[in-house]
């Protein structure tokens, strides 16, 4: 992982819109929603491209306004989107309280019969998608769509895994779309095989691959007990699935109004640890795992030692706590500094 090569990032996965209210029907009050750009590998792009690393998108977005609109603005951020397909009606959407965590925030999804909803196995030409590009990238979200949904994504990591390209697969666990009848444990492994790199945390393995998790001891543990409980968790994962040869796991725990992040990265059966940062405020929670796993890309693209990647992922994280949005705006250079500041 740590060699110089990738030369150009696919993301692929579906843009939606995030529609953020005030709670408690304040927002009916003021008559207003915030809208976002917003989705897992969307985020990831937009990251990329803002730290300067060569980035394509592939998704569908409806043939109208909205959807040109969102198109247009990726390639503002100077994301590929040249394989974008432009059809169906309509865009995928998500509710979400101000300032809450979308994995326990009460997000409301509305994305059934999107444009990216009606993509099928057996209509695109992935060999033509993935030419070009050496880092193949998707998150456990689009598989918990639909079913067709999880059959179009292994064949598209089927393909990615024949033609070679470096696989990244985002352990994001959103329980709120896991409902078409199939847990989790049943569909993902078949996705994950082809992955050489797999980002999570702890209890999205559990909920995903099924890989045992102390529940106890996973409740209120020490720190030095998370990090056992990581390398645990990753050597498993490395057992079950041997063509992964790094898993990266972020911890991040309320303090009250503020937060606490870390991170860990297992590879060659070496487990390493990031610095440790604190804020007293937290601006917006998602998207943050997102901007870990770009910078698990950066590090790779500039040739970045273990350490030295799960740092600059650790900081990337750790900035997107202070932002509003899904998306990412802080530079390569500031979170360079955010990055030595925390070892200082």
């Amino acid at each position: 992982m740590n060699s110089p090569n990738t030369k150009s990032t696919l993301c692929f996965g579906e843009l939606l819109l995030r529609l953020a209210f005030e709670a408690d029907g304040i927002w009916l009050n003021k008559h207003a929603f915030t809208v976002y750009p917003a989705g897992a590998e969307a985020n990831v792009a937009s990251a990329l491209a803002k730290w300067k690393i060569p980035v394509s998108y592939f998704s569908a977005l409806p043939d109208n306004a909205i959807g040109w609109d969102l198109k247009n603005s990726l390639d503002e951020r100077g994301i590929d989107t040249a394989q974008i397909r432009m059809e169906g009606s309509r865009m995928g959407l998500y509710y979400l309280p101000t300032g809450k965590d979308i994995k326990k925030g009460g997000v409301i999804y509305d994305r059934a019969g999107s444009s990216f909803g009606q993509l099928t196995k057996g209509v695109i030409n992935w060999e033509e998608i993935l030419q070009g590009h050496d880092w193949f990238h998707v998150s456990a979200i689009s598989p918990a769509l639909t079913a067709h949904t999880a059959e179009l994504c292994e064949e598209a990591l089927q393909a990615a895994s024949k033609m070679g390209l470096t696989i990244s697969i985002d352990l994001n666990y959103r329980a709120a779309l896991w409902k078409y009848g199939q847990q989790p444990p049943k569909i993902m492994p078949a996705l994950v095989q082809h992955a050489d790199l797999i980002m999570g945390n702890i209890w999205s393995a559990q909920s995903l691959l099924g890989i045992p998790l102390d529940e106890k001891k996973s409740q209120s543990a020490t720190r030095p007990e998370f990090i056992a409980l990581s390398e645990a968790t990753a050597v498993e994962i490395q057992k079950r699935f041997p063509k992964c040869k790094t898993v990266a796991h972020t911890f991040r725990f309320d303090e009250g109004h503020g937060i606490l992040y870390y991170a860990t990265l297992y590879n060659q059966a070496k487990q390493l640890v990031s610095a440790e940062y604190r804020s007293a405020q937290v601006v917006d929670k998602v998207g943050s795992g997102d901007c870990f796993m770009a910078g698990l890309i950066y590090g790779h693209f500039h040739g970045l030692d273990l350490q030295l990647t799960l740092d600059y992922a650790t900081a990337a994280a750790f900035a997107k706590l202070g932002e509003h949005g899904d998306i990412i705006n802080k530079t390569d250079v500031e979170i360079k500094s955010i990055m030595h500041s925390a070892k200082s």
